[in-house]
């Protein structure tokens, strides 16, 4: 039997609620769910491990500043107006009342609400839409100061270190869940089809609602937008996703600096080698980034840089060979996967990337100038 992921949300018309469904791929959005019970929290007076308390005085320290965020899309039909709502997750980052989210929270919402952790609800202005990287920054005007949480830095993250996830989960308020990032630099189909790289990937639990949490390090700084969940029911099965709290600086510098933000995009999808197989397949074993696709139209074509012409058999999975190959970025060696992602992230479109790229047997300078976010196809 096939398996099919379905994504359900209630509408309610007339006083009835209707369940709707609608396939989806295992990639889901952490999106909706409203509460199935609310019971008493017990405290608990046991001696407690270092790490026990760490996590305690985070969560201590941060619920104050994650909020609940409702979206309303009214749909007119020819007898009446259909109401559909969706519930996620967000965080305050300054005093003033502006919120990171998931741009999929608040997407094609009339009415949009932030809950408080003190239960008082606000009106939400969009301030920011960033379809292209699943973000979002929107603004409530409190009568008073909030409390906010202070943004880190994504690009020194070390697979295996402790984070932790505040939100949401099937309108859970409050629920903190802990883990490890398991991988960087990962490649998952977002909202849309539209790809979503560099992502963080955890086993921290994120479920529906999560989406537009904030993922913490031990230090209780974010590192990251709980964004997605893959799984072939919807639930947590210890593979989730969040997006690099980096990703989102240069939208908020933008903002702030009055500049209309656009994202650039550099157009390609490529795969890190280094080691044996990129001795046999006669690249410098140092390594690099292996280019697999070029998008048509994107800076990276218009550049001349070169997609996979072959392919070849690793084990159970096929790798696009005969491709350029990326062994610099910005005159840094390439050590990492997601390294082009985040060099491009710090840039604006017009901005050069220079790139170092393993081409034939000899090495030759590339100097990319990025395009926009909407002229990319992928």
């Amino acid at each position: 039997m096939k398996l099919r992921t379905f994504f359900l949300a209630a509408i309610f018309v007339g006083g009835f609620v209707y369940i709707t469904g609608r396939p989806n791929s295992f990639w889901r959005r952490a999106a909706v769910d409203t509460p199935l019970w609310s019971g008493p929290q017990i405290a608990h007076s046991a001696g407690l491990g270092s790490d026990e308390q760490n996590n305690i005085d985070i969560y201590k320290s941060a619920k104050e500043s994650v909020v609940y965020i409702t979206s309303t899309v009214y749909t007119q039909t020819f007898f009446f107006v259909q109401t559909g709502r969706a519930l996620g997750s967000g965080f305050i980052i300054n005093p003033d009342g502006q919120i990171l989210t998931n741009y999929h929270v608040i997407e094609g919402g009339q009415d949009v609400e932030v809950t408080l952790p003190d239960q008082k609800t606000y009106k939400a202005k969009v301030l920011v839409p960033d379809r292209q990287d699943d973000l979002a920054l929107i603004q409530i005007q409190p009568r008073r100061r909030l409390p906010s949480l202070p943004l880190g830095d994504s690009d020194h993250l070390q697979v295996g270190q402790k984070v932790l996830a505040i939100g949401q989960p099937f309108g859970f308020k409050g629920t903190l869940t802990v883990g490890v990032v398991s991988s960087l630099g990962v490649s998952i189909q977002g909202e849309n089809n539209r790809e979503l790289d560099g992502m963080i990937q955890t086993d921290a639990a994120i479920n529906s609602g999560n989406s537009g949490g904030p993922l913490l390090d031990s230090q209780g700084s974010v590192i990251g937008i709980n964004t997605a969940i893959y799984g072939p029911n919807g639930g947590n099965v210890g593979i989730g996703f969040a997006s690099p709290i980096n990703r989102a600086k240069m939208m908020l510098e933008d903002f702030r600096a009055g500049r209309s933000f656009k994202p650039a995009r550099l157009g390609v999808t490529t795969v890190f080698i280094a080691g044996d197989l990129a001795e046999a397949l006669k690249l410098p074993s140092s390594g690099g980034l292996l280019v697999q696709t070029v998008a048509r139209g994107s800076a990276a074509e218009q550049a001349g840089i070169r997609g996979a012409r072959d392919e070849v058999r690793v084990g159970n999975a096929r790798l696009g060979v005969g491709g350029d190959f990326v062994t610099a970025v910005d005159g840094k060696p390439v050590t990492e996967p997601d390294q082009i992602i985040r060099a491009t992230s710090r840039k604006r479109p017009g901005d050069i990337l220079d790139l170092t790229v393993y081409r034939n047997g000899r090495s030759i300078q590339v100097k990319v100038k990025l395009g926009e976010a909407q002229d990319e196809p992928m």
